[in-house]
């Protein structure tokens, strides 16, 4: 991502920036206690943290409450159309593939209008980082149910309650073979910044999900899985290499059943119990995405929800491969100017006529 270096430092020597070098000169105008705030204030101490270098960075978003964000950071930024965010991020990062592209969009912009690119845009694994900001509600447009809106959910909208069965956004993202896939919260600013550090060092289309709060349309959407007073019990926190155990005192776990369906089962020595030893471990670079798609599919009340990278695996890249067919193609050209390339071929001179 290179080293960031500000204007009117004397010889361009690096310098370190703080989290204040990438806020922008104007408002941040979300509603009051919106977690979007909270998402902004970690993506920009992350990009301090490691320094990445502002003139060579760009946010591209769609439409919606969370596609302001271009404008708040103090980067090179594009405001786009609705749902089309990931093919400007895709032209752009083919066309320089030197930039440090990020993709904001919500459930809204990325999985409705926008579920098409977005999932093309995972399926070619494009260098891309995408935030999406799922709340489950169309804020922007005061509070229509979204992709992400659960089952009976009474909006302006839907005044009956949904008939909808919603997306899961990890199915979509595993579904499209992304080669990495996690989710956050928007109040766990240190898993969320631990996070947002992963796919920065990915390389390929890392897609992160954050359950964010609207507290004007849809207040305490989430607070089932993350109120302090039940958190522990229904989040499973992964981490590679580690067992997939949850609860407060880590003594509840996942494991498959002999016909591959996932169960929970007590975690110790005693009688009923299963050993930590025989809980198995999570591995988020197994290459088939089943795996993960499993985990993705863990819901409340059934289940708790896994949180943290579900998948990170090595894939070439579309913008690498784009690339070196550029370089092939060149080598290959018999035509190697305009002058050349317009009169190769059947050509003919219309300027003169026999008599």
């Amino acid at each position: 991502m290179g080293t960031t270096t500000t204007n009117g430092n004397k010889g361009g020597l690096p310098v370190k920036l703080t989290r204040k070098d990438y806020q922008s000169d104007q408002d941040v105008r979300w509603c009051p206690g919106c977690g979007d705030y909270a998402i902004l204030a970690q993506v920009q101490k992350v990009f301090a943290e490691l320094n990445i270098n502002r003139d060579e960075t760009v946010f591209v978003s769609g439409i919606g409450c969370s596609s302001r964000f271009p404008y708040y950071m103090n980067t090179y930024g594009m405001h786009s159309i609705h749902g089309r965010a990931p093919a400007f991020a895709t032209g752009l990062k083919v066309s320089r593939p030197d930039l440090n592209v990020w993709v904001i969009t919500g459930d809204g912009d990325g999985l409705s209008i926008g579920g098409n690119h977005l999932i093309h845009c995972l399926r070619r694994n494009v260098d891309l980082k995408i935030i999406l900001f799922n709340n489950r509600i169309y804020g922007l447009t005061k509070g229509q149910y979204s992709p992400t809106s659960e089952l009976g959910k009474r909006s302006p909208s839907t005044p009956l309650g949904s008939t909808d069965n919603p997306f899961n956004p990890l199915s979509i993202a595993l579904g499209a073979g992304a080669s990495f896939v996690a989710r956050s919260i928007d109040t766990d600013v240190k898993h969320l910044q631990a996070t947002l550090k992963r796919a920065a060092a990915h390389k390929g289309t890392a897609f992160i999900e954050v359950y964010q709060n609207c507290n004007v349309f849809n207040d305490l959407t989430f607070i089932n899985v993350t109120g302090k007073d039940v958190k522990a019990d229904r989040q499973m926190p992964l981490t590679h290499g580690q067992p997939l155990v949850f609860g407060k005192d880590k003594d509840k776990g996942i494991r498959m059943t002999p016909n591959g369906i996932p169960e929970i089962v007590s975690v110790g020595d005693g009688d009923g119990q299963v050993p930590l030893s025989e809980v198995p471990l999570h591995d988020e670079t197994v290459a088939d995405p089943g795996y993960a798609f499993m985990l993705g599919q863990l819901q409340h009340p059934n289940f708790p929800v896994p949180i943290g990278v579900l998948r990170a695996v090595e894939a070439p890249t579309y913008d690498e491969m784009v690339a070196d067919q550029i370089q092939l193609a060149k080598s290959q050209a018999k035509a190697t100017d305009i002058e050349s390339l317009w009169h190769m071929g059947d050509t003919w001179d219309a300027g003169s006529t026999a008599e």
